[in-house]
């Protein structure tokens, strides 16, 4: 059997609304609109269980996402279920399951902001520094000249705004779900997942970086533990997508003690 290949976007059935989504991302997220959303969403005044924010993910298909097209629940639950079956750490397990829960940003998103079911480019996709050049590491490098920011002196050199070596932690990257999510966890008084698992969740849709090869003026040592990690678990969010599907509700009685450990048993503030 021939092996399927994962994230090939020079398909011939590729699907137009893919590159249409790249093509918006690429030209609207600039250094104006990432500092907007870290305002508009980054308040943490919504209450809402984790299970319920996980049923909400059975209302929406990431549209930049060329090898599956199921709810994004189901993706986290092949994730998960990957990580179980290889007998890797229960918190790893979680962060199989909740990687993508960032994506529930539709439920109060718009599409203005390109954060609504119908316009995505502000929530899903591979991710890139913004404040400096771009590299052609990145999806479709052909719209690349589109961002505003790539005319603009201050940002459109190898360094940008940052300082070389200053590390991952000091880039802003483009907004959407790692970001989102990787700060309401942060926020989240009764998170107790492990700096592994936040890397995780924070860093597994920059491409450039951990699959390109892209950025290396600004990483530090920490970020070579950074990649190891996240290489690590990127065999589990790309290589485990399939078309089987699971009940959301039969998984839970596993993983709801899981979660209870280390997020506890209130609501998360979004």
């Amino acid at each position: 059997m021939e092996e399927k290949v994962f994230r090939n976007y020079d398909a011939v059935d590729i699907s137009a609304a893919v590159k249409e989504h790249y093509r918006k991302m690429r030209k609207n997220q600039t250094v104006d609109y990432v500092q907007r959303m870290h305002k508009k969403y980054l308040n943490f005044d919504k209450p809402m269980p984790l299970w319920e924010a996980m049923v909400h993910l059975n209302d929406l298909i990431d549209v930049s996402d060329p090898d599956i097209n199921l709810p994004n629940v189901q993706h986290l639950i092949q994730s998960a279920e990957a990580i179980r079956e290889d007998g890797r750490p229960d918190w790893m397990q979680l962060t199989g399951l909740l990687h993508d829960l960032g994506k529930v940003m539709f439920l109060w998103g718009s599409d203005e902001d390109g954060t609504s079911q119908a316009e995505q480019w502000g929530m899903v996709g591979d991710v890139f520094v913004v404040g400096c050049a771009l590299p052609d590491s990145c999806v479709y490098p052909e719209f690349n000249e589109l961002n505003k920011d790539m005319q603009d002196s201050r940002y459109n050199t190898p360094l940008g705004i940052y300082e070389e070596g200053c590390g991952l932690d000091n880039l802003n990257l483009a907004w959407g779900h790692d970001e989102y999510f990787y700060q309401v966890l942060n926020n989240h008084k009764e998170n107790s997942l492990p700096e592994e698992a936040m890397a995780m969740i924070r860093y597994h849709s920059f491409y450039p970086w951990h699959s390109g090869g892209s950025y290396k003026q600004l990483l530090n040592e920490k970020d070579e533990q950074y990649l190891e990690w996240i290489k690590d678990f990127n065999k589990y969010d790309l290589y485990t997508k399939s078309p089987k599907t699971y009940d959301l509700e039969e998984i839970r009685e596993y993983y709801q003690p899981i979660a209870e450990k280390y997020l506890g048993k209130g609501p998360i503030f979004w």
